[in-house]
């Protein structure tokens, strides 16, 4: 009967041990989505409606660019460089300027 109580108690530490990693995912998660609502904050904050239609269009198609861009605009705000709030033209504009250049290829035939 000693090897059941053995088994019982390695039952419950491992159940317990469940536990605080469920726990510990849920913090995390927790805290992930505050950092998403502050960053959603932000860009509230710092473009206008067409603009952030623009970046929520270029989050669907390309989501690392448009993480990318969340993360250069929070740090521009943060650092006190944005005077005003950011219009769909300058928002354009910017992107014109991350985007990297599309070469042309030309095939010729011998």
């Amino acid at each position: 009967m000693a090897g059941d109580e053995e088994l019982e108690a390695i039952r419950r530490q491992k159940y317990e041990q469940m536990q605080q990693e469920q726990a510990g995912a849920a913090t995390t998660e927790q805290k992930r989505q505050e950092i998403e609502e502050a960053k959603k904050n932000i860009i509230r904050q710092i473009l206008t409606s067409e603009a952030r239609e623009r970046l929520n269009t270029i989050r669907m198609a390309k989501p690392e660019l448009a993480e990318q861009l969340e993360a250069q605009l929070i740090a521009l705000a943060q650092t006190g460089r944005l005077k005003s709030m950011i219009t769909d033209e300058q928002f354009k504009e910017i992107l014109r300027q991350i985007m990297p250049k599309k070469r042309e290829i030309t095939i010729k035939r011998v």
